[in-house]
């Protein structure tokens, strides 16, 4: 095969790898969206949080990798829940910029009680698929990569029919386009939307601990949520398959620009694409036009 060729199919393996957590992401910053309209900026340190928890399970305890994960994301879930139920219900009827603010909030001291619970120090933990490649003709791809890819494709394809196929489902898709006609049809709007809440911190959770022995378990891992932000952005604010095709579009972007392009642009390049994307088609590739009579 061609040298060129290679590396550029090469890049683009790695970028969607990294892509599928992006879009894992951002799909559960839309899903909690759509059903109360609050950007959940917590988000990214819930997924944090959960890699320290996994670790703990991991490399503190010794319990077995899939045991730990199944525990994770179980906890992650409860809290979710409980964040919603116990605290966003308590700002219900005000404006969407206390939503906001109350998560950044809760961002905060969930990274305060992480740093002083586990420490500032970065550290990693063994998966069933550290350290093994797989070979494709000429290229050499982790099998880390690849799990995250198949992982990511599961959880996309077991929501999408949980929301098509399911009572559950219909009644949140119900209750986020219309919560007070869903609540007059006798959905519980209450119930549902905490149910949404749990559902985006398991995606977290699994977000966190499959990103976490690719770039460490660290404090710092909860930015990630600012990629996922940029991602949504590109595929279209509040559309679920443009937070998936953002996802993997901003990965594989990542990736071209940190061999093409001089140093620093990798890391800055999701902000760089949130800006152009803004100014240049700000309802993204995948969202409806939306537009005001004045």
């Amino acid at each position: 095969m061609n040298p060129d060729l290679a590396q550029l199919l090469q890049l683009t393996l790695n970028g969607v790898a990294i892509g599928a957590i992006y879009a894992l992401v951002a799909l559960g910053l839309v899903l909690t969206y759509k059903a109360t309209e609050v950007l959940n900026f917590a988000h990214g340190d819930v997924l944090m949080a959960s890699s320290f928890v996994g670790w703990g399970l991991i490399v503190g305890l010794g319990w077995p990798f899939w045991l730990a994960t199944l525990t994770t994301v179980l906890l992650a879930a409860a809290f979710s829940w409980l964040l919603d139920a116990r605290i966003m219900r308590l700002i219900v009827g005000q404006p969407q910029f206390a939503g906001v603010m109350l998560t950044i909030a809760i961002a905060f001291m969930l990274r305060g009680l992480v740093s002083m619970s586990f420490g500032p120090d970065s550290r990693t933990y063994p998966t069933p698929w550290t350290g093994q490649k797989t070979q494709i003709g000429t290229l050499v791809v982790n099998d880390l990569s690849l799990a995250i890819v198949g992982m990511a494709l599961l959880i996309t394809l077991v929501l999408f029919w949980f929301l098509k196929k399911t009572a559950l489902g219909t009644s949140i898709q119900a209750a986020s386009q219309n919560q007070l006609a869903a609540y007059l049809s006798g959905i519980r709007v209450k119930r549902v939307t905490s149910m949404v809440w749990a559902i985006s911190g398991a995606i977290a959770a699994v977000c966190g601990l499959l990103l976490a022995p690719i770039a460490l378990v660290d404090i710092g891992l909860w930015i990630v949520v600012l990629k996922a932000l940029a991602a949504l952005v590109l595929g279209g604010f509040g559309s679920v398959p443009g937070a998936i095709l953002g996802g993997l579009l901003l990965g594989v972007i990542e990736q071209f620009s940190g061999v093409y392009l001089p140093d620093g642009f990798k890391d800055a390049m999701a902000y760089i694409v949130l800006i152009g994307v803004l100014i240049l088609w700000p309802r993204g590739l995948l969202g409806e036009a939306h537009g005001r009579r004045v």
